[in-house]
């Protein structure tokens, strides 16, 4: 069973190099789990690994014949089809997935914070313009993210956050999370989310299972597998090692060959590892260098899996 040596070494290099690791824990299949705090075991926002739960949203959608990951975007959103930048209507929900929108920008092209806040995020992002062609460039945008967010509240009826309640949520005992909004009441989608690092570990631990939990599968296995084997070169994006192996459905794959991960920005991690049956997770604040988080995790806690 897992014991809380197996930290040893990984909790003297987040002293020594000041990593801000506010927690850490693994899970691993017939030995149980282990966690280890270096501060409170508060709910914290897991920034940017709100999105992988918002691809499992989409995947369990999938799954229901609500929708295909190869239909327009737009198509849902036919009020916005007047006013949507040429281009527009080429973009696929798995574009969105892949963060190849082809609107590249952070957010959207309209930066005016009044207008921003006073109008539907859903116009903004239609119109704003394609500056690559939908499907071949990746540009890390949360626009596309909210954009998978929307899609998900318009097939089902439920914002995404409610949506996942009795689907997700429930299931893994992740009670009542807090998931910001929008200025008009939609789920974030791409950030906002609010988790304990052991309920950030489930979601991992649920993509190491394949979608399943407790012998319901929440997510389609096929779809949980096209995750991290469907992927799009960041081309350096963002200029990391980490960050450039490969990005799937709203995961990134580590420089580990077969090991991918939930990321959320200052060092919010779920690292899926198949060939030890495990998932490492941490939530941490490190503003500078989140990514040396991964290398301590496969330096220090990996090896004794």
């Amino acid at each position: 069973m897992l014991t809380t040596t197996l930290f040893d070494q990984f909790r003297l290099t987040c002293l020594e190099r000041d990593l801000g690791v506010y927690g850490v824990h693994v899970y691993q299949e017939g030995q149980g789990e282990v966690e280890h705090r270096f501060r409170a075991d508060d709910r914290v926002h897991i920034w940017s690994a709100s999105k992988t739960f918002t691809s499992l949203a989409v995947g369990i959608c999938q799954g229901e014949g609500r929708l295909a990951l190869t239909s327009k975007v737009l198509d849902y959103f036919p009020e916005w089809a007047d006013v949507a930048a040429a281009g527009s209507e080429e973009i696929r929900l798995v574009d969105l997935l892949h963060m190849s929108g082809g609107k590249d920008f952070a957010m959207f092209e309209e930066t005016d914070e009044h207008v921003v806040n006073a109008t539907d995020w859903a116009e903004l992002f239609f119109r704003s313009s394609v500056v690559t062609p939908p499907g071949s460039h990746f540009f890390y945008a949360n626009a596309c993210t909210y954009m998978l967010g929307r899609v998900v509240e318009k097939v089902s009826g439920q914002k995404l956050r409610d949506y996942l309640m009795p689907r997700l949520f429930d299931p893994l005992d992740i009670m009542n999370p807090w998931w910001n909004t929008c200025p008009k009441g939609h789920t974030l989608a791409a950030t906002g989310l609010q988790l304990r690092t052991s309920e950030l570990a489930r979601m991992g631990r649920l993509m190491l299972q394949g979608g399943a939990w407790d012998g319901a599968q929440l997510v389609p296995a096929d779809y949980v597998q096209a995750m991290h084997t469907d992927v799009v070169p960041p081309h350096r994006h963002f200029d990391d090692d980490e960050t450039d192996a490969g990005y799937g459905y709203q995961v990134w794959l580590n420089t580990t060959p077969g090991t991918w991960r939930a990321d959320g920005m200052y060092g919010q991690f779920s690292i899926v590892l198949p060939a030890h049956r495990a998932v490492v997770t941490t939530t941490s604040h490190n503003e500078k260098r989140a990514n040396d988080i991964i290398r301590a995790v496969f330096a220090d806690i990996v090896p004794k899996l």
